[in-house]
């Protein structure tokens, strides 16, 4: 699938509180993509359009392929098929408008360094080369911190802080991208409840500036009150559109094989099939 053939992949007609202009293309589409580890299927010919200026969930059980569908949009693991566009734009030409926010576990925190070093690495493109830090970086930094409320800790080592810290941290390296979308592999996975609060009225604001939000999300509780548009996978897709079209008891049962508990799906805020 081409990046022409990924831009009409969406259905501009479907219904939106505001609907997003329909002349924009998708803010992530990929393609019939694959991968696999150990030559086992982790995705197998997903096809997904992430719609401009929303927020959005991937969600499915363990061992579904979220995070895997994120890194092979990447190209941060090897995809045996597949096409990826941002904004219409292949991958491979657009991803300096792309900052990504990898699982806290994933991070090696004993790495010597200051919170303020890490979120100027957001900052690369403008540094160059010679990496030659100005005071207008440092200032940009510091504001990308006092954003998700972590500017008294600029000074302190990385592996001193809180989980819900760090997390926090690697927002702010990614808001220093300035980048149009944001993807993120569970911000919210093993965060204290003000940490992610914090972290949904960051990525609330970057919807309402106009940017993108695509989010590897396990909390089913909180889909609704936090994202506009849904993706359901098991290895394979399942379902993608608004929350208000396909976040049903059906849709998710078939995501998750049966496995949810009626009582668990009764205390969800679910919309009818």
């Amino acid at each position: 699938m081409t990046p022409a053939t990924l831009e009409l992949a969406f259905d501009h007609n479907r219904s939106w509180d505001t609907a997003p202009d329909p002349a924009q293309a998708p803010a992530l589409s990929v393609g019939s993509l694959t991968a696999t580890y150990d030559d086992k299927p982790a995705v197998f010919s997903v096809d997904a359009a992430f719609p401009a200026g929303r927020m959005s969930a991937i969600i499915g059980p363990n061992g579904a392929g979220k995070s895997t569908l994120l890194k092979a949009a990447l190209g941060l693991i090897h995809t045996l098929s597949g096409a990826v566009a941002v904004f219409g734009e292949p991958m491979k030409t657009a991803r300096r408008r792309v900052a990504y926010v990898p699982q806290r576990a994933s991070v090696d925190w004993d790495f010597p360094t200051r919170v303020i070093d890490v979120v100027m690495m957001g900052l690369y493109r403008d540094l160059g080369l010679l990496g030659f830090i100005r005071q207008s970086h440092r200032d940009a930094a510091r504001a990308c911190l006092e954003r998700v409320g972590m500017a008294d800790f600029a000074e302190r080592q990385i592996g001193q802080l809180s989980g819900g810290q760090q997390q926090r941290v690697f927002l702010a390296r990614a808001l220093a991208q300035g980048a149009d979308l944001y993807l993120l592999d569970e911000p919210f996975a093993g965060v204290d409840a003000a940490t992610e609060r914090a972290i949904i009225k960051v990525l609330k604001s970057l919807k309402d500036e106009g940017k993108s939000v695509v989010v590897v999300h396990h909390d089913l509780a909180t889909v609704t009150d936090y994202f506009d548009y849904v993706l359901m996978i098991a290895t394979r897709k399942i379902v993608e559109g608004p929350i208000t079209e396909v976040f049903t008891a059906e849709n998710l049962q078939a995501t998750y094989g049966g496995r949810l508990a009626e009582a668990h799906i009764d205390q969800l805020r679910l919309h009818s099939a």
